[in-house]
């Protein structure tokens, strides 16, 4: 269940899928209206920007801009904010409890989320298991 007032943290699929105008799930959609709505900022984290680069150049995600812009006008228009990433979290994501994701970035969204206290709006099933362990709250998309 999604506790009320805590801030969202897109994930980069989840942040490809709305930029694309693709579907997310009724309860993704749901927490992202109720967000906007009630003022609540949404967040992305810096490292989605690497992710979205090496999607692009390795042509795993179209796109007929330079992905600096592509990344840019996600913001446009949308309550995005970008989440903070310290030092001190990178660190973080190298050291986290349980049976965390090995992949770097997936480390680095899951230490962003216990560092700030957001939920994760994901369908990366590592990350979905991870929250399942307790160490996260992430809401399928």
């Amino acid at each position: 269940m999604l506790e009320l007032g805590v801030p969202l943290l897109l994930d980069t699929c989840a942040v490809i899928w709305i930029a694309e105008d693709e579907p997310i799930s009724e309860p993704a959609t749901e927490a992202l209206n109720g967000s906007y709505r009630d003022g609540q900022p949404v967040y992305v984290s810096p490292i989605t920007a690497w992710e979205v680069g090496l999607l692009i150049s390795r042509g795993r995600l179209a796109c007929l801009i330079n992905p600096q812009l592509w990344f840019r006008r996600l913001f446009d228009g949308r309550k995005l904010h970008l989440a903070g990433m310290s030092p001190d979290l990178l660190i973080s994501s190298s050291c986290l409890p349980g049976r965390a994701p090995r992949d770097p970035a997936d480390r680095i969204i899951a230490a962003t989320v216990r560092e700030f206290g957001y939920t994760l709006v994901t369908r990366d099933r590592l990350l979905l298991d991870y929250a399942e362990q307790g160490h996260i709250q992430a809401l399928i998309c």
